[in-house]
């Protein structure tokens, strides 16, 4: 029995309490098992997304971490996938969704009084959505994600989700039939885990890794392998001894930390959701870390592994090369190392790389694989991974569209023509709302005839599984009456990543003249969640946090 003060003592100590105590006996919860430390367990198991499919059995190893000297008890968050909600009306829940998640979390740890809190989660908004909610309550916190998914296989061509959706377009091409379509479906994802590339779920779980908040090699063990549930239970092991030695987020999260998130994920070439994310839990944790600082970064981290999507390859590579540690190990001149995390200072952290997937800052992959661009179409910002890019200047003709189906119907007619640059508006956080992800839009290009011939600009976002040149998170949003809401047709748009720009051809009188015209649209949703969110949600390049 420990004799430190816990803070779960103010929900179970004392005579006080004898009704409290009452209803944790009804759960088979004895009194010597409350003198603490108790930590809660947040899991997001659901039968809904292949990423979570696995979680029960992960829960199960770190509650063996903690009875060993504490007592875990597991309550739930919701968890949706973004690949099945992409497509359609449904992907504008899943950003506000992390909202939910982190709510959930804040407010259950309220309740309870927790000491501490083991995270356990899988995917894109789940991941940030409970260390947000996590850092809000700034008690002891480690997080266990669900592991990658093995890659797919098919004719001896490795494949994930992305493959799919790329095969979809060439199908509506006429470069494969329906029955070869259907095969790349039913072989691209073979079962538990997070889609197997460098998509939005993995890049969160590196960064997470990285940041401090997980264990090392946390990020690249598989869902289906043994070193995930090793490191589960000693995650468990570990939230205890940080309740035991006081060790909150706020210990662990500086600029400094967050600036090592940033470098990992731009040497791993990862989604440019994270830059929303990092923004996001930046915001919750109240460190100085900002848009400015991701395009100071950009410009001296270069890309050390080629991942899907765009490279050939999966975090299984990447686990067999050393993983994060290898990563920050190739890094080192970059890296803060004596930034506090779960299991010590970062420096003891720090691995080799094995084998040809993780470049060397001399012999990088390519140099910044992420770039903030600014401009007159996006004066507070937008973003661009330059991964799969055919060249380093766009210019043509704006095709505009005020929404994603609109644009999709257009691609799939053949309407869209080579030096085009469709423009894809009212998809941001407020006027999405929620914030589209545009794999539908990004994967006809990439997949297609047009591969490098056209580039797409967006107030929405991507998914992670996107590539080629697409440019999102231009902000301010057209909702907002931001620049991007009164190009018309024909405007000439220029993205330029040497110079980090990305503008319309018009002047400062017509620009001018155009937004004083501007009216801003009937919202599209009027009541329930989405009508709350976009009433209250912040811009892209502020992490689409709510105010």
């Amino acid at each position: 029995m420990s004799i430190m003060k816990m803070k779960s003592w103010n929900a179970t100590k004392g005579v006080d309490r004898a009704p409290n105590r009452s209803l944790f006996n009804a759960l088979g919860v004895k009194d010597e098992e409350l003198q603490g430390p108790v930590i809660g367990v947040a899991n997001s198991w659901n039968e809904l997304v292949p990423g979570h499919v696995h979680l029960r059995e992960v829960s199960k190893a770190v509650k063996r971490g903690i009875a060993k000297k504490g007592l875990g008890l597991e309550f739930n968050t919701i968890a949706l996938c973004d690949g099945i909600a992409m497509g359609h009306e449904g992907m504008k829940a899943p950003l506000p969704s992390r909202e939910v998640i982190a709510d959930s979390i804040e407010l259950t740890s309220l309740a309870y009084q927790f000491d501490g809190l083991v995270l356990i989660a899988s995917c894109d908004k789940i991941v940030p959505g409970m260390l947000m909610g996590a850092f809000r309550v700034n008690i002891p916190t480690i997080m266990v994600t669900g592991g990658p998914m093995l890659p797919g296989e098919l004719n001896g061509e490795k494949m994930d989700y992305s493959t799919v959706f790329e095969a979809l377009a060439r199908y509506k091409e006429g470069k494969i039939d329906e029955n070869e379509l259907y095969a790349i479906q039913c072989n691209a994802c073979p079962g538990a885990g997070s889609c197997a590339g460098m998509f939005t779920a993995n890049t969160m779980a590196c960064v997470t890794e990285a940041l401090g908040v997980s264990l090392k090699d946390c990020a690249t063990a598989h869902a289906v392998s043994g070193k995930k549930l090793r490191i589960a239970e000693k995650t468990g092991e570990r939230a205890v001894e940080l309740v035991k030695k006081g060790v909150k987020p706020s210990d662990i999260l500086t600029s400094n930390s967050f600036e090592n998130a940033m470098i990992v994920d731009l040497a791993l070439g990862g989604s440019t959701n994270t830059v929303l994310h990092l923004l996001a839990l930046a915001y919750e944790a109240g460190v100085d870390f900002g848009l400015e600082d991701i395009d100071r970064l950009s410009r001296k981290v270069p890309q050390l592994v080629d991942m899907s999507p765009g490279g050939p390859h999966r975090m299984i590579d990447l686990d067999r090369a050393g993983g994060v540690p290898a990563i920050m190990g190739e890094l080192e001149k970059h890296i803060h190392l004596n930034e506090l995390t779960v299991d010590g200072l970062l420096k003891g952290r720090l691995g080799k790389s094995r084998g040809e997937v993780i470049k060397t800052l001399e012999n990088p992959v390519r140099g910044s694989s992420l770039v903030v661009l600014k401009g007159n179409l996006a004066t507070d910002g937008a973003v661009i991974k330059t991964k799969g890019l055919a060249k380093d200047v766009y210019r043509g003709a704006a095709r505009v569209f005020n929404g994603e189906e609109e644009a999709v119907a257009t691609l799939d007619a053949g309407k869209i023509e080579e030096g085009d640059i469709i423009v894809i508006r009212y998809e941001g956080p407020k006027g999405g709302p929620g914030m589209r992800e545009m794999l539908a839009a990004t994967s006809r290009i990439s997949g297609g005839r047009l591969d490098g011939k056209v580039a797409l600009v967006t107030d929405g976002r991507f998914s992670g599984a996107s590539r080629g040149a697409a440019v999102g998170h231009v902000s301010p949003e057209a909702a907002e009456g931001g620049p991007i809401a009164v190009v018309r047709d024909g405007d000439k748009i220029a993205i330029d990543l040497a110079s980090r720009e990305l503008n319309v051809d018009i002047d400062r009188e017509e620009m001018e003249k155009r937004l004083k015209g501007w009216k801003r649209p009937k919202p599209k949703v009027e009541k329930g969640v989405l009508f709350r969110y976009s009433s209250l949600v912040s811009s892209a390049n502020r992490g689409a946090v709510l105010k």
